[in-house]
């Protein structure tokens, strides 16, 4: 049961489309203004900056929640939890060494269906937001580290450009980057690497390399818009002097 359920939590609940109501609460239909796009930076830029947060934070948590759930409902042995939830481990189905691959393959399939759930909510005509803020948090259950880097990687690109496009596209596509590179040099219990060992986890790196072209496709309005020199970039305020 585990092995369907944990996919299909995951997109029910990242089909939740928490931008719409959030804006619907203060009257608005964000579906109408700014980009048109349900996610968090729209949001942000049409409601205001709290409520932009609060979006943020829950689109994160409809990605890291499903994922977490899963990895505790479906354990692998000699593998460790990050997050053990102790209620769910008497339900939870525990699969030997030899069913590694089955097992990543169903913490992988539940990250991306929380994806897609937000990409194509079926609740608002199977459209949806760019994906980031979710992807950021089914990342967070399944590589943590991860997500640091790829902060970093956000951070400097928004420094350089000011655009919140360009910072998203360059960290979705670092993101393949850091799992091969991750493999290579994280080390198992018998001191080979996961490279060298043959451990290391496949469907991860597809997954990665799913999310990051759905990102960027996600982003091909933006990619159109900074072509033409017409993208929304990020001003800071500054007082002026007299």
């Amino acid at each position: 049961m585990q092995l369907w359920l944990c996919p299909l939590l995951a997109f029910l609940l990242g089909s939740v489309p928490f931008g719409l109501f959030i804006a619907r609460l203060r009257g608005i239909d964000i579906r109408q203004h700014g980009s048109g796009n349900i996610g968090a930076t729209n949001v942000l830029r049409v409601v205001g900056k709290k409520h932009g947060i609060v979006c943020l934070l829950l689109d994160t948590l409809k990605g890291f929640v499903p994922v977490v759930i899963a990895l505790n409902l479906v354990q692998i042995e000699g593998r460790k939890v990050g997050i053990a939830i102790p209620a769910l481990d008497g339900l939870a189905l525990h699969l030997p060494a030899s069913g590694q691959l089955t097992g990543q393959m169903v913490h992988v399939l539940t990250a991306l269906l929380a994806i897609l759930g937000h990409n194509y909510s079926p609740w608002v005509g199977f459209k949806g937001g760019k994906g980031i803020a979710t992807s950021a948090g089914v990342l967070l259950g399944l590589m943590p580290f991860a997500v640091v880097l790829l902060v970093a990687v956000w951070g400097i690109a928004f420094a350089a450009t000011r655009y919140v496009s360009v910072a998203s596209i360059a960290a979705a596509a670092a993101l393949p980057v850091l799992t091969h590179i991750g493999a290579r040099f994280h080390k198992g219990p018998d001191g080979l690497t996961l490279w060298q060992a043959g451990t290391w986890n496949k469907p991860l790196f597809v997954f990665s390399l799913i999310i990051s072209a759905l990102a960027i496709w996600k982003h091909r309005a933006n990619i159109r818009r900074l072509i033409n020199g017409t993208e929304n970039r990020f001003e800071s305020k500054k007082k002026s002097h007299a």
